[in-house]
């Protein structure tokens, strides 16, 4: 009977403890799965973040290229308004022309019927008949003298009227000519803006597609964190059941060394009454002590055996009791936010990097190029360029380096006002810029077109139109 309690109980115990390794192979599988899944969750959550960074860099030249078009789209209005004014101070000359043609012709005219006066009524004769006719000689000189101021006066007014003529004529040219200038400045805005409203919308179309590439990754990054988490919820799972079956071992145990102790006492007790059946059987003296000899090695047999038993128990019991610690589950990585980056604050562009220059010499050294052709946005003093690319090849000989735009370069080297200027200086006006002479004429790449209209050249104006600033580069 004592065997049969053994074999069950090993059954039972073989039983639980298959249940265990089962268990535990699941766990790794799911803890396997779950790290594959965290690391295509971190790729995932990286990508997005290098997504981010493009996006954000993109917005900034978004912005960047929208500022710029703004500052453009303004320098078209001003020079809209420049161009208007000098519509109007064209018509304004033709009317003044006009008038002083009038002039000249009526002085003419005038003169042409005192001519005539003095032929019709004796031509060449009426010299000597005014000297026949006058009283005396005071009379003759006053009349000789009253008739060449006639003569003086005619022929002064018609050359003062001819200098009009030629100085409102000369000055509708000007005009004219500087209408020209400002609407090759207009065109040249126009164009930059065309390019500049171009590139925005190339920059924005590619914005709108980081923010699709940005949703999927993120769809993606949630689908990963929701299949992390089923995959804990499993874990948690798991761990639940192998405490569970640990819990039911653990009563197993119990329940068999219950067992055992109760089919331990069983036996005792029948042994005890087979022993005492055997002395009441007893008669004789030799016989009772054979057969207490024979009681005492049955008792100790029977108590080894028991002893045994439950070494042999006690063995199971510490070797089933042993539970797994269970696995806590693995928190989910968050990303820390980045430091941002710190920028060094830009040099200033217009230092001259240990040169020395005078500003007559950078106008000697300008002139040289006087003819050469205007291009938008080039920066050859030989093959062209524009009125900012020419000031800047220009310092840059001298070693000033200065910004590249007309806008940037009205920040370079040190503010002055018009009246402190000399040669060298230059003068920042809407859109355009230019290098002053000292002699209140500019040097500057003025427009596409042929010179002396267009190309590098001198014109001797400074202020033909509004300006910004004048800045002085060589000190």
């Amino acid at each position: 009977m004592k065997k049969r309690f053994l074999i069950l109980s090993l059954i039972f115990t073989m039983a639980m403890t298959q249940v265990v390794p089962v268990a535990a192979a699941r766990e790794d599988d799911v803890q396997a799965e779950k790290a594959e899944t965290q690391s295509k969750l971190s790729a995932a959550e990286s990508k997005e973040s290098e997504l981010e960074d493009q996006k954000t860099a993109l917005l900034n030249e978004i912005n960047s290229i929208d500022q710029n078009l703004v500052q453009v789209m303004a320098q078209i209005d001003i020079l809209n308004g420049e161009i208007t004014d000098k519509e109007s101070a064209i018509d304004k000359t033709k009317d003044d022309l006009a008038v002083a043609e009038a002039n000249r012709d009526k002085q003419y005219e005038d003169m042409k019927k005192r001519i005539q006066y003095l032929y019709e009524n004796g031509g060449t004769n009426a010299w000597a008949q005014m000297l026949l006719e006058s009283d005396s000689i005071t009379g003759l000189l006053s009349k000789a003298e009253y008739t060449e101021k006639m003569y003086d006066y005619d022929r002064d007014e018609l050359k003062k009227m001819k200098e009009t003529v030629q100085e409102v004529t000369d000055l509708g040219n000007q005009l004219a000519q500087e209408k020209a200038e400002l609407e090759e400045m207009k065109q040249a805005q126009e164009q930059q803006q065309a390019s500049l409203q171009s590139a925005l919308d190339e920059k924005k179309a590619t914005a709108s597609d980081y923010e699709t590439q940005i949703a999927n990754v993120r769809a993606q990054a949630d689908e990963y964190r929701s299949l992390i988490e089923q995959q804990n919820a499993e874990l948690q799972k798991i761990q639940e059941e192998k405490a569970r079956q640990a819990e039911e071992a653990k009563k197993a145990e119990e329940a068999r060394k219950a067992q055992e102790k109760a089919a331990q006492e069983a036996a005792q007790q029948q042994a005890q009454e087979d022993a005492e059946e055997e002395n009441s059987s007893q008669n004789s003296t030799d016989v009772s002590i054979n057969n207490g000899s024979s009681n005492n090695n049955t008792d100790n047999d029977a108590n080894d055996d028991v002893s045994d038993n439950n070494n042999n128990a006690g063995d199971t019991e510490d070797n089933n009791n042993v539970t797994p610690p269970a696995e806590e589950p693995e928190t989910p990585d968050y990303n820390q936010p980045e430091t941002p980056e710190y920028n060094e604050p830009e040099e200033d562009q217009s230092s001259n990097g240990g040169y020395s220059a005078t500003g007559q010499a950078v106008v000697d050294y300008a002139s040289q190029f006087i003819g050469n052709p205007y291009v938008w946005g080039g920066t050859s003093l030989t093959n062209g360029a524009d009125c900012s690319g020419f000031v800047q090849s220009v310092f840059a000989h001298f070693g000033y380096s200065l910004p590249r735009v007309s806008d940037d370069q009205a920040g370079a080297g040190r503010g002055i006002s018009y009246s402190e200027s000399r040669a060298g200086d230059i003068i920042v006006y809407s859109g355009h810029v230019a290098i002053l002479t000292g002699d209140g004429g500019i040097v500057h790449a003025s427009n596409s077109a042929p010179y002396p209209q267009g190309g590098i050249k001198y014109s001797s104006n400074a202020l033909y139109r509004p300006y910004i600033a004048v800045r002085r580069i060589v000190e």
